[in-house]
């Protein structure tokens, strides 16, 4: 479960925390429906947004749930589940997009891929998944060629960066592919009008999720000297944060320009979850009960910025993160992680690939949530002066 759209259950409050649900475990038995149960390792809250938009803008319509039996990341309940178009499509933009990372550790030589018998295996798993979603995506009506086409693009762009190089230069592969994803929800909804919305919303949230993986991961890639497009650019935090901001902006005001049936979902994920990751990202944490939170002086005690450090993080930024995992221990602590339930009903679990640490999706927080529980009764915003959506 990767992504950088990570909502508190807390601050989704009870309706909204089921309608979200219900499009996670839509990607997840869509992709064992069409796929096979392995397919389902490339489940991920990102991808889910592609379902959240197609419902949202064509509204509730027969057939578009359907009750799901007991599941083990549900602890062993059975939920009501999206499915339609919007699952599909989701689910064939997440296997093509995870046959390219897998083809992009196999290329890189990571863990055990370094080995000819697992990479050998590797690419036919991502062969096998490519060729699944382009099937999946024709079914729909969307050619997924605009995806592999950007996933080549990429590795070209990043051989040829260096100090200097635009940094919207490296991201704009992934700005491209999401934006084609986005834009087609408007053609499986029947609204045509938000095609271009949409697709701005899309290419600003490629940017982001672009941006933000290369922050995070900045350290670590600085220890294992893998490339990272912030340190290969030479491109500092705080031109990255005014990046992610001017990008976490335009997308509130693409989403203003689309219509919707029923948008909140949308507005919260999209215009407010989606400023969280940014604060996450960038270590504002804004909710109380954030794994990094612990890590800090004591309650009272107030910290200089740390040298070079713009966003006053204490003793000199974030803890040391424990090295990512290999696609293939990734997916056997996924299984793990799944079969102990540990994905919904622990309060804190490793991530399988990342480590970084997670919440269970029914844990309990203590964050205030006061500011989203005013936005959730409109898709304006206006009553709510977090934000400038």
């Amino acid at each position: 479960m990767f992504g950088i759209v990570r909502p508190c259950s807390h601050r989704l409050g009870e309706g909204l925390r089921a309608q979200w649900m219900a499009h996670l475990c839509g990607l997840c038995l869509a992709l064992r429906r069409d796929h096979g149960q392995f397919a389902r390792v490339v489940t991920n809250y990102d991808g889910l947004l592609i379902s959240v938009l197609t419902e949202a803008q064509a509204g509730p319509v027969e057939g578009s749930r359907r009750t799901a039996g007991p599941c083990a990341l549900r602890g062993m309940r059975t939920a009501s589940v999206a499915q339609g178009e919007g699952a599909r499509l989701a689910a064939a933009v997440s296997l093509v997009l995870a046959s390219a990372k897998v083809r992009d550790h196999v290329a890189d030589r990571d863990g055990l891929l370094a080995r000819r018998p697992v990479a050998l295996a590797a690419r036919r798993v991502a062969a096998s998944w490519g060729r699944a979603g382009a099937h999946s995506g024709a079914a729909v009506g969307f050619d997924t060629g605009v995806l592999v086409d950007a996933v080549d693009r990429q590795t070209g762009i990043e051989a040829l960066a260096g100090l200097g190089t635009p940094l919207l230069t490296v991201t704009e592969p992934t700005e491209t592919a999401t934006a084609a994803a986005f834009a087609h929800t408007a053609v499986l909804a029947g609204r045509p009008g938000n095609a271009g919305p949409l697709a701005e919303a899309g290419r600003l949230f490629g940017r982001l999720a672009h941006l933000l993986d290369a922050v995070e991961d900045q350290e670590a890639d600085a220890r294992s000297g893998a490339w990272n497009p912030l340190t290969a650019t030479g491109t500092p935090l705080a031109e990255a944060r005014r990046l992610a901001d001017d990008a976490l902006h335009g997308i509130r005001l693409a989403l203003r320009e689309a219509e919707f049936t029923d948008g909140k979902l949308v507005h919260l994920l999209l215009a407010h979850e989606l400023g969280r990751s940014v604060d996450r990202a960038f270590g504002d944490h804004a909710c109380g009960h954030a794994p990094e939170a612990s890590f800090g002086p004591p309650p009272g005690h107030q910290a200089p910025p740390a040298p070079g450090n713009p966003y006053g993080a204490p003793f000199g930024g974030e803890p040391p993160r424990p090295d990512k995992r290999g696609f293939w221990a990734g997916c056997a602590a996924a299984l793990g992680v799944c079969c102990t339930c540990k994905v919904c009903c622990a309060d804190e679990y490793e991530g399988p690939w990342s480590r970084k640490k997670r919440e269970g999706w029914c844990g309990n927080c203590d964050c205030d949530c006061s500011c989203c529980e005013a936005c959730q009764c409109c898709e304006c915003c206006e009553c709510c002066s977090c934000c400038d959506c």
